[in-house]
């Protein structure tokens, strides 16, 4: 995975980006839901994924988290 996996994306997506990791990993999603264009993103790059139990991070997702 690239250092900044948000490079490709303004300052405000990222941003935005890295609020909805911390939203999943709080589990805050009925709060604050995912958009769909959001998610196919996010899951693009390796930083979620969607399993049983729900949206959750991937090991990825947790390091970008973790880098701040």
């Amino acid at each position: 995975m690239a250092e900044n996996p948000f490079a490709e994306f303004s300052l405000e997506k990222a941003i935005d980006f890295r609020w909805t990791l911390r939203d999943i990993q709080a589990h805050r999603l009925k709060m604050s839901p995912v958009s769909d264009e959001d998610l196919r993103a996010l899951i693009g790059l390796g930083l979620v994924e969607v399993c049983d139990i729900g949206i959750v991070l991937t090991q990825a997702g947790i390091a970008v988290l973790n880098r701040s």
